[in-house]
């Protein structure tokens, strides 16, 4: 390893992260109780409303993960600091994650709403394809096997994905779409708002214990990696 991406060679230690898992799930489910108990049924929608308080979170936070892998992408190609591969590369799985779970939920709401499970509007198709480059970026991740070279092509691959994000977020002002606006807190009627917001503090609770938890398994397999290379060439492993 070159000084400028060395660390530290240890398994990182878990701490309170299991503690605050539990308070992200014990969050989430009590804001989804909170948002169902309070929430009138929309005077369209009825209660399919109710999805907005994940579908619209996942996207918010899917945003929040790639910026995430943006920066953690462009500290890499500065540093050359292998944990700031490994903390992009742990956003970027827990943003594919979010992005798929927010096209799955936006098919269902869609289903009863515009009658058809899916339409090549420009916000869902932008949202696929975004999912499609992320997808692609883990993959790349799995089959190169050099780890510097993987970090260096995943950090380029990362900053060029997470460019989809605004976008995805724009497409429903720049495009005609058959998808809404933006739902936001100020477009909202006040009665729905602080569910949304409670919502949304609850997705980011479980996304940084996801990528907090991926982060340190990421961590435990590079170090492995590094340990299995020094004993296969019989000598000590500098770090």
């Amino acid at each position: 390893m070159t000084a400028a991406a060395a660390f530290t060679l240890e398994v990182p230690k878990s701490g309170r992260w299991p503690i605050f898992g539990w308070f992200a799930v014990l969050f989430l489910a009590g804001a989804q109780i909170t948002a169902f108990a309070i929430s009138p049924p929309d005077r369209d929608m009825g209660d399919l409303q109710k999805i907005l308080y994940v579908h619209v979170p996942a996207a918010w936070n899917m945003g929040i993960c790639y910026l995430l892998v943006a920066i953690y992408s462009f500290r890499y190609l500065w540093k050359r600091d292998d944990r700031d591969d490994l903390i992009a590369a742990s956003a970027a799985e827990v943003g594919t994650l979010l992005n798929g779970l927010t096209l799955v939920l936006g098919m269902i709401w869609a289903r009863p709403t515009w009658g058809v499970w899916w339409v090549w509007d420009a916000r869902l198709t932008s949202t696929l394809i975004m999912f499609l480059v992320f997808a692609g970026y883990l993959a790349l991740r799995a089959f190169v096997e050099e780890p510097d070279r993987r970090a260096l092509w995943s950090a380029v691959a990362g900053i060029m994905g997470a460019i989809n994000y605004p976008i995805v977020y724009m497409s429903v002002r720049w495009w005609r779409t058959i998808h809404q606006v933006q739902s936001t807190p100020s477009t909202l009627d006040p009665t729905y708002t602080f569910s949304l917001r409670l919502n949304a503090v609850a997705v980011l609770f479980i996304l940084i214990y996801f990528i907090r938890r991926r982060y340190e398994a990421a961590l435990t397999e590079r170090v492995t990696e590094q340990l299995s290379q020094a004993a296969a060439l019989g000598g000590p492993l500098h770090a």
